[in-house]
């Protein structure tokens, strides 16, 4: 996205409206995070909500978390330069929840958890749950450190500020409400920011049809013609795992990877565990999935609305580099004063509530994960409270650190990063399903798998043999697969010392 940076320059026509539109939106996000955070007591409460947060709620925070800045502008980019086929991939997120409902949230509240990997040391042993969450967090860090920083892109182009600022102010607002309102503070924001960047993205639809001499009805036969409402592709033939998205990719590609992020990873499961029991957390997870597959058809008819009053012209008829630019570059040229505020709002809401979200879930499972389970006996709740505000602070620290990091890497370096969960989610699914559905794995087979599925995945990355959405798959199938065959082979009637 840097192409765009050096054609267009400062932000053009950013009135002192929009200005003032943003700057009360940060003010009011940060405002609404403390005060919906109330008081916490414990690090339970810090990190866990204290169970009283309400199922739709966490549902809206659950997609708001999902949702980045990166999502907000690469869709209607690739809507533009494909079609709409990418819904297929969000019916396969759909299934997935249903199918991590099914499975994994009763184990999940069947004990007192408190993170996604406390399950892993109930089912194998403390060292499957440390190795767990020592993976999620250096996933996290670099997967959302480059996010940050890709972020920033747009967004210095837009406002014309330094990447630096931009991070630092972004990362500041989001810990602020994250430090003094802990876990419940930020669903409540994220919330609002569901409704913030969808609002935006409604209001690019309006505006791309007051463009049009004919409205949207005309925007949308000309995309139709052009084939860009095309949903689902039944294709198959060579080269049909080097292909994303099909039918078949999406829905199985799909299902895995959801139940991968929405499973494993405590960036999702710290809110599903904020709430009141297991048909509540339920309910919040599947109905996540249904306002996902809303929320991308949104984007990506931003995309193919974009495509048809371009009258289909290609990225670089546009005078740009990449896709992803294309709705950005619309943003700065074409919305009027106001308008133009809230969409860059919209922007924003959508990283804010990956950012603080991200620092949360790495506080929590750095705290009750790692140390709490050492050190936990000698903690009174007030020094627990301080101790995990100091976390939250680090991981504040840390993430901006990482952002900066990525600011002087080179471009192949920021893309690699931000596919790394694809590195470790196979893995972590794998010992999930080892744990749930097989009684015989034990922590030593469970770790030999582990670390076996995230080999296999970086084989499988690294040579690029199949299409992305086919990588969790893989990851999965290759970690029970060592997993069984390890209690073959090495069977035990008891788990190694941990």
């Amino acid at each position: 996205m840097e192409g765009i940076l050096s054609g267009l320059g400062p932000p053009m026509g950013f009135t002192t409206l929009d200005y003032t539109i943003l700057l009360v939106y940060l003010v009011a996000v940060a405002l609404l995070g403390v005060v919906m955070g109330g008081r916490q007591r414990t690090a339970k409460d810090y990190f866990l909500g204290k169970d009283t947060i309400p199922w739709w709620i966490v549902c809206f925070s659950i997609v708001a978390a999902e949702t980045s800045a990166l999502t907000f502008i690469s869709i209607p980019g690739l809507a533009y330069v494909t079609n709409l086929s990418f819904l297929q991939l969000a019916a396969g997120y759909l299934l997935g929840r249903i199918v991590v409902s099914a499975v994994l949230l009763p184990a999940y509240f069947a004990g007192e958890l408190s993170t996604a990997y406390a399950f892993l040391e109930s089912r194998f042993g403390i060292s499957t749950r440390r190795a767990a969450s020592v993976v999620f967090l250096g996933t996290r860090l670099a997967a959302d450190g480059v996010r940050l920083f890709a972020t920033a892109i747009p967004l210095q182009l837009l406002l014309g500020l330094d990447y630096p600022v931009v991070i630092l102010v972004l990362a500041f607002v989001a810990f602020l409400y994250t430090f003094a309102g802990g876990v419940r503070g930020v669903i409540w924001v994220d919330a609002a920011q569901m409704f913030i960047y969808l609002g935006g993205a409604i209001l690019a639809i309006i505006v791309l049809g007051s463009e049009a001499p004919a409205g949207l009805p005309g925007l949308l036969r000309s995309a139709a013609e052009g084939g860009k409402l095309t949903v689902f592709d039944t294709s198959f033939g060579p080269g049909f795992f080097q292909r994303p998205y099909t039918l078949l990719a999406g829905l199985v590609g799909g299902a895995f990877l959801s139940m991968a992020s929405h499973g494993t990873d405590q960036l999702i499961i710290q809110r599903v565990l904020t709430t009141k029991g297991l048909g509540p957390s339920r309910r919040a997870l599947i109905g996540s999935g249904v306002i996902v597959i809303m929320q991308f058809t949104v984007f990506l008819l931003v995309g193919v609305l974009l495509y048809a009053l371009h009258g289909g012209a290609s990225v670089a008829d546009l005078g740009l580099t990449r896709a992803d630019e294309i709705f950005p570059s619309y943003i700065i040229r074409s919305f009027p004063p106001g308008v133009k505020g809230f969409v860059i709002a919209g922007l924003i809401a959508a990283a804010l509530s990956t950012l603080a979200g991200s620092i949360s879930s790495m506080a929590s499972s750095t705290m009750l994960d790692l140390i709490k389970p050492i050190v936990g006996s000698r903690l009174t709740p007030a020094s627990e409270m301080r101790l995990s505000r100091a976390i939250t602070a680090l991981a504040a620290l840390l993430l901006v650190g990482a952002a900066l990091f990525f600011m002087t890497t080179a471009r192949s370096v920021v893309e690699l990063a931000l596919s790394i969960a694809s590195f470790t989610y196979g893995g972590l699914l794998g010992t999930f399903l080892l744990g749930a559905l097989f009684r015989k794995p034990l922590q030593r087979h469970a770790l030999v798998a582990f670390g076996a599925g995230i080999v296999v995945m970086i084989t499988v990355i690294s040579f690029s043999v199949v299409a992305w959405t086919w990588y969790t798959v893989i990851g999965v199938a290759a970690t029970v697969i060592v997993g069984l065959t390890a209690t073959i082979l090495f069977p035990g009637d008891r788990p190694l010392a941990s």
